[in-house]
């Protein structure tokens, strides 16, 4: 038996284990006991992560689509194929006809390659990484107020916080691994502070629940800071030194009257005293949210970072701002510039000094304008410009909670996909470009606290697969780029260039004391643990002032209940790699042996009062549509609510009806369906 250190790749936490290998396989995994970020714990993902690499449906060779089917061909095939096809349409259409998509599971390097395909090969900015679950308003919101859009402090450090809000996340469910710090920060005596429209495990533990009704948050976070200002807990030295803009700020707080607030988000006035008190008298206090599109707008984020600002919990351990997400490298392919409007190293593409910087370095011209989103693309909002699109380690039929993908890739001249499997999205494809797997390839991955970290080789890929970033350099040449990469740690040295604070890492560091967290530069080699440790008076923080919206309107008798439309929260019930691994496949699709349909969730009491029975079906009426589903009944989520999960996704294009809805809720009533 040998042994490899490496990194989890399954989500964001980025933990640390051993892959146990036997004849040339992956036989087993246990955990790194001395990892900053898990210390000897994994969740059942990372106890299962090595099947999907032994999976018998991986794809072997290149497959192109001929007379209705797929046929195998060679890589010198595939890469003249889709060289020439990509040259064809960008010449005929226009390089804002190509748009490249990926998933955040891609490596560093791929994503890296992959964007410079895009803006310094075919030459437009229609990048992206479709994460369908997920939204960008995060990194926007922190670029702006803050000047840096990441997560501001190591996860293991939530072991030293005083206070812990844990907003729109179920981490008992999702990110086990943080869930357990934040249960062993309150057992050592911090205050945990959950607030959620479901009551889940970790609610239960918590020191107080705010369980407010959907869409409320902005209400909740106004009155809190209105309480921190009235009871004189305001950080006015931290203010004064290292904030702008904070009296506009004030004076929007004083919009927010808490028996109002109280009243509209459904929470106990006394229930938001006690959590406004115990995360401002808290020496170090944190917030940990979601990032999934269902729960988190502008202004939310905004309101969260304005709180964290009153108090002065940044620039110190055990505090600041934790964007959490379930997929291993959303930080990653974000910071290496997989965005429309941003180049990478976050600097916009309409800035003209950066895109210097970037074209002396890759001796080209670069586009100005920014590009299409993913929604764009998969929406067809362009009126059908997009002609062809590339799809890395990417799977939208499963995924994107948007548009009809299905639909829009038949009307295109060419998808390509790189993945592991044939997937849904594949089968669409005209090309499919087989692709390594964990534990097959040394690449580097950014966790959710900024920790670049590298995923190691532990054995030889099958015959066939090659590493996405490989095919990525193959093609690049293919195409007229005098692309030279011969190893992965090549492209990673080219990011150090490009990316400032990436410039201090490489792999031969990076394999040394568990990677290390950007900014990581030639002058902090050694990276940075908590971010804003030291003022910057030429970057001072920014207050948002969020006015208090208007009343939420009660819902209507005739439609007295709101949908929930939950895009994260069972995101790996369908999630690719899950079902190529028959551990996690049982683990995660237990629900679904009940509800082999899927299910909408309803509370326990709103389903006695309209005597509807767990498993039975239910028609979910609106004024715009109707839906039928099963309902599974649970005190989990809030009375007056439905949850509706994202994978069961024609629920809510029936609700919403043909001309859609742009709110994130929608009022419903229900009623039994008559067999």
């Amino acid at each position: 038996m040998a042994h490899q250190l490496t990194t989890c790749t399954f989500c964001g936490v980025g933990c640390g284990l051993y892959l146990e290998t036997s004849g040339g396989r992956i036989a087993g995994v246990y955990p790194s006991m001395s990892h900053p970020t898990n210390q000897g714990k994994i969740c059942v993902r990372g106890w299962n992560v090595h099947e999907v690499a032994s999976s018998p449906d991986r794809l072997k060779l290149p497959q192109l689509r001929r007379n209705g089917g797929f046929e195998e061909i060679s890589w010198d095939e595939a890469y003249a194929f889709v060289g020439a096809k990509l040259a064809e349409i960008r010449d005929r259409h226009g390089p804002e006809a190509v748009a490249f998509l990926n998933s955040p599971r891609c490596s560093n390097e791929e994503t890296y390659l992959l964007q410079k395909l895009a803006r310094a090969v075919v030459g437009t900015n229609n990048v992206d990484h479709g994460t369908g679950v997920y939204c960008n308003n995060s990194i926007h919101v922190l670029q702006t107020m803050l000047g840096i859009p990441a997560t501001t402090n190591a996860i293991g450090e939530l072991g030293r916080s005083g206070a812990i809000v844990v907003d729109g996340v179920d981490l008992a469910r999702q990110l086990p691994t943080i869930g357990g710090w934040v249960l062993r920060a309150k057992l050592a005596g911090a205050k945990l502070i959950v607030v959620d429209t479901r009551r889940h495990r970790l609610a239960e533990s918590a020191d107080c629940f705010l369980q407010l009704k959907p869409g409320t948050e902005v209400f909740l976070y106004g009155a809190i800071a209105k309480l921190i200002v009235d009871w004189g807990l305001t950080n006015w030295p931290f203010l004064r030194a290292r904030c702008r803009d904070a009296n506009a700020f004030l004076a929007s707080v004083a919009d927010y009257d808490l028996l109002r607030v109280a009243e509209v988000c459904g929470v106990p006035a006394e229930a938001i005293e006690q959590a406004a008190l115990a995360y401002a008298r808290a020496g170090a206090a944190a917030i940990l949210y979601s990032t999934g599109t269902e729960a988190r707008d502008v202004e939310s984020i905004q309101a969260m970072v304005n709180l964290t600002l009153l108090t002065g919990n940044l620039g110190k351990e055990g505090a600041g701002l934790y964007a959490l997400t379930e997929q291993n490298n959303l930080q990653g392919v974000c910071d290496m510039g997989m965005l429309p409007d941003r180049l990478p190293g976050y600097a916009p593409v309409a800035d003209a000094r950066a895109r210097a910087r970037l074209e002396a370095a890759w001796g080209c011209r670069l586009p100005a304008q920014p590009g299409c989103s993913a929604r764009s693309v998969l929406d067809d909002r362009h009126g059908g410009r997009i002609r062809a699109l590339w799809l890395c380690r990417y799977d939208p039929i499963n995924t994107a909670v948007f548009g009809d993908a299905a639909r829009r890739f038949e009307e295109l001249d060419l998808v390509v996909v790189q993945h592991l499997f044939q997937t849904d999205t594949a089968r669409h494809a005209h090309l499919i470009l087989p692709t390594t797997a964990f534990g097959e390839e040394t690449v580097s991955f950014t966790s959710t606290d900024r920790r670049i970290q590298l995923a190691t080789q532990a054995i030889d890929p099958p015959p066939g697969p090659r590493p996405a970033w490989r095919q990525l350099a193959q093609l690049g040449r293919a195409m007229g780029a005098p692309w030279r990469y011969e190893t992965a740690a090549d492209v990673m040295d080219e990011i150090g260039t490009v990316v400032p604070f990436y410039s201090g890492a490489n792999y031969e560091n990076l394999s040394r004391e568990y990677g290390r967290q950007w900014p990581c530069t030639k002058d902090q080699p050694l990276g940075t643990r908590f971010l804003f440790a030291a003022p910057d008076h030429n970057r001072p923080f920014l207050f948002a002032p969020v006015r208090r919206p208007p009343d939420p309107p009660r819902p209507p008798a005739d439609y007295p209940l709101v949908l929930v439309f939950g895009h994260s929260l069972y995101y790996w019930h369908q999630n690719v790699l899950i079902q190529h691994s028959e551990t996690l496949k049982r683990e995660y699709r237990m629900l679904l042996l009940d509800y082999p349909q899927g299910f909408v969730e309803i509370n326990t009491d709103d389903a006695q009062r309209f005597k509807i029975r767990d498993g039975e079906r239910i028609r979910l009426r609106a004024a715009t549509g109707s839906a039928v589903a099963a309902a599974r009944v649970t005190p989990e989520v809030k009375p007056g609510t439905i949850f509706v999960p994202y994978f069961v996704r024609e629920v809510e294009k029936q609700v919403r009806g043909q001309a859609g809805n742009g709110s994130r809720f929608v009022n419903v009533c229900l009623e039994k369906v008559v067999t």
